[in-house]
């Protein structure tokens, strides 16, 4: 083995150089494992006092010694109440009397007597300002600001209102011209054709006319949205 044994520093016998490596490398290793540790790492001391809180159980066993004594207390008078079948006196003829009643009472009407004269004055009290005077002065304040200003008031109402009314009118322009073209179409068609074929294309022209009422009323809320859009762009 010691022929494996491949020293750090040139030496002649490779047996006696591992040799006396071993016993260094040993001697550290003890040097090591017997040093004393310069930063205190044991555990702290721990009190009894700290885990094992005595008062708390002794007052915890004090309680529990109250409610066991008044269960005992209670049960023997709920024990006494079945075989006596019970007697209650709750009779009491104490009449309260108090030194001081009349005078509680003379405060009392005092201080009635003086809060009503108060709401009396507040009462008989005129305002000293005018609202009906306030009102009309806001309303000329108004009137001057509708004079002065660029946009009447409420602009974004109105604009909403001519934009209903702008829907409105398109789809009663729309549902006329359509109803030109068909009725035009219908009399062509009629003029055409036998009285049994008339009556089966009258059934399809109603029939044509409700689907082409919806996709026209799609149509047109389509368009007045994109027209809201660039409006608002």
């Amino acid at each position: 083995m010691h022929k494996s044994y491949q020293s750090i520093l040139p030496c002649q016998s490779r047996i006696l150089k591992e040799r006396w490596d071993r016993k260094y490398y040993d001697e550290h290793r003890d040097k090591v494992r017997e040093a004393k540790s310069v930063v205190d790492t044991k555990p702290p001391t721990t009190y009894v006092h700290l885990h094992l809180k005595l008062k708390k159980l002794q007052l915890e066993e004090e309680r529990l010694a109250t409610v066991e004594r008044d269960n005992r207390i209670l049960l023997e008078k709920m024990s006494q109440i079945m075989r006596t079948k019970g007697r209650v006196d709750n009779h009491n003829d104490y009449i309260s009397r108090s030194l001081n009643k009349e005078k509680r009472r003379r405060e009392l009407i005092r201080v009635t007597q003086e809060n009503q004269e108060i709401l009396k004055r507040i009462l008989a009290r005129e305002p000293e300002y005018n609202h009906l005077e306030w009102d009309k002065e806001w309303e000329e304040n108004e009137n001057f600001m509708d004079n002065v200003s660029r946009y009447p008031r409420d602009w974004w109402e109105l604009e909403k209102q001519e934009q209903e009314m702008r829907k409105q009118e398109l789809k009663e322009r729309r549902k006329k011209d359509s109803k030109k073209s068909k009725s035009k179409k219908r009399t062509k068609s009629r003029e055409e054709k036998s009285p049994e074929a008339r009556e089966e294309q009258e059934e399809m022209e109603e029939k044509d006319e409700d689907k082409s009422e919806e996709k026209d009323e799609d149509k047109s809320e389509e368009e007045t949205e994109a027209e809201e859009a660039a409006t608002t762009g």
